[in-house]
């Protein structure tokens, strides 16, 4: 094989009763991809159910954590030790409060924003540096706590337009693999405006 191995690592909590969740919006979106890339073998590794395809030659890895948001990076660093990844083939995907609803950004790194899954995954990885695909959920309305707005399910008017930010998003990842960061983030975070 010529091609390198990436991991793609969507942030959520496992369960039915969070599926729906805007906190879920990474894991919507690597299902999102494993159908698109056909992906196939799904097995529980690291603490994470993670299937895989190939891709211009690469091998793919999507992997969706089942510990709870705030104990992510465990599988985050799992898997990256398990694969001998090298951390720029790393994207960690995550729903983002301070992104309006279907706003998307491509960033190197950075702090974790308040996001709990991506906390944790710097504090295991022990580097803030590597790439994060932000999917913008908007704040809250009023003065709902932040903690109670990311576990309610996506309303009726979001719904309709979930698919596209999620194909948006697919899009995102796949220029980031074939292309790499750099060119995913000059397509990708200037199509709106935060």
């Amino acid at each position: 094989m010529t091609g390198n191995t990436f991991l793609l690592i969507g942030l959520g909590n496992p369960g039915r009763e969070y599926r729906d969740n805007r906190h879920n919006t990474g894991f919507m979106l690597i299902d999102r991809l494993a159908v698109r890339l056909n992906a196939h073998g799904l097995k529980l590794q690291s603490k994470a159910i993670v299937t895989s395809a190939l891709y211009e030659d690469n091998k793919i890895i999507l992997a969706k954590p089942q510990t709870y948001m705030n104990l992510s990076g465990q599988s985050v660093q799992g898997l990256a030790n398990f694969y001998k990844l090298d951390l720029d083939n790393l994207l960690v995907a995550h729903d983002d409060l301070d992104l309006p609803f279907g706003v998307i950004r491509m960033r190197p790194g950075g702090g974790p924003g308040g996001q709990k899954g991506v906390a944790s995954a710097i504090e295991r990885l022990g580097t803030k540096d590597f790439a994060r695909l932000r999917i913008g959920i908007g704040r809250p309305p009023g003065r709902m706590d932040p903690a109670d707005y990311v576990l309610q399910d996506y309303s009726r008017d979001e719904i309709k337009s979930l698919s596209e930010v999620l194909d948006k998003a697919a899009d995102a990842s796949l220029v980031f693999i074939k292309e790499g960061l750099d060119k995913a983030m000059n397509k990708f975070n200037g199509d709106s405006q935060e």
